[in-house]
């Protein structure tokens, strides 16, 4: 009951975002601004996806490694595929990362191992988001001349920043009671994995750039669906505002990020004195593309005869954090 609850809310909250959002688009000018060049941009926009979701296997596969659940660079990407048809299907923005846990959870690596590296796999992106979120901050506080804009967008950073201090310190914390909780036990050892894995000279460089290049192309993808109905706005000024946008959409409260994204879009486009309906509509087409994405994904998760195949665990019944991680 809790269940059906929940996604009655989320798909409340979704259909209420969107036609907040939609009210600020004219389709009929944006219908005159599609042509032929328009779909060789969202072609390009596609492929722009289908690169930021390889590379996000390559992070993914190194963590996993780590945590005992060993992946070939084919068998994570097709996984990662896999889970972006799961993004879109399931009511949540993380029903991939659920999927990608029982895929290699159920191949023979254990639950554990499974779970703790896509936890691993997510907090190390997030982290990295809003590191550059931070590091960009001089420039974005001057795009944004609006003072709401740059409070909320302050908000934003700080409390992602803080969320991913506090999860990195948790596993450092000496207080032997935490580990009374089995949720926090397990969270406690990812922790601990983590702040392993960033900090390594061997693994730390490769996921830090791994996860900005999976960032930066969010901002390629973006600019390729405005290129392609001629809405004006640079580069430069997506790379600045995308980010922002694609943390807030992390937050699970819609279908798949929809109406959360356009709603969010609008206000970071008006902040930059954009026009919000360019933003509206580009976050339309950037979920579209996504969608499609997706549907490759479906395809491959039919296809696929084999989803899982390694072996071994990487966290013993206590959660202890494996040795190898250096």
């Amino acid at each position: 009951m809790r269940g059906i609850l929940l996604l009655v809310i989320k798909i409340a909250v979704s259909i209420a975002l969107l036609v907040l959002a939609l009210r600020k688009v004219d389709f009929s000018d944006v219908a005159a601004r599609i042509d032929l060049v328009t779909l060789w941009w969202l072609i390009f926009a596609l492929a722009a996806v289908l690169l930021q979701i390889f590379f996000g296997a390559l992070r993914w596969r190194e963590i996993a490694q780590l945590c005992g659940a060993p992946l070939t660079i084919w068998h994570a990407f097709r996984l990662n595929m896999i889970a972006a048809f799961f993004n879109q299907a399931l009511p949540s923005s993380v029903g991939g990362d659920a999927m990608r846990v029982w895929f290699v959870g159920r191949g023979g690596a254990g639950w554990r191992a499974a779970g703790y590296s896509v936890l691993i796999d997510r907090a190390i992106g997030l982290a990295v988001l809003a590191v550059l979120i931070a590091g960009s901050l001089p420039w974005s506080l001057r795009l944004i001349a609006d003072p709401h804009g740059r409070v909320a967008l302050l908000l934003v950073d700080v409390a992602a920043i803080a969320g991913g201090i506090g999860f990195l310190v948790l596993g450092f914390l000496p207080w032997r009671w935490l580990t009374r909780w089995q949720i926090i036990r397990h969270v406690r050892a990812c922790s601990q994995i983590a702040g392993r894995l960033v900090t390594s000279r061997v693994h730390g460089p490769s996921l830090v750039i791994l996860s900005l290049l999976v960032n930066v192309l969010n901002a390629v993808v973006a600019w390729a669906v405005i290129r392609s109905i001629g809405a004006d706005a640079s580069f430069a000024q997506l790379f600045l505002l995308i980010p922002p946008v694609m943390l807030v959409t992390t937050i699970p409260v819609s279908i798949a990020g929809w109406g959360l994204r356009e709603a969010t879009m609008a206000l970071a486009f008006a902040y930059a004195a954009l026009r919000p309906e360019d933003g509206v509509g580009a976050s339309l087409l950037f979920g579209i593309v996504n969608f499609l994405a997706g549907g490759l994904g479906g395809v491959v998760w039919i296809v696929s005869s084999k989803l899982a195949d390694p072996d071994d665990s990487a966290v013993d019944e206590a959660g202890e954090v494996p040795s190898r991680v250096r």
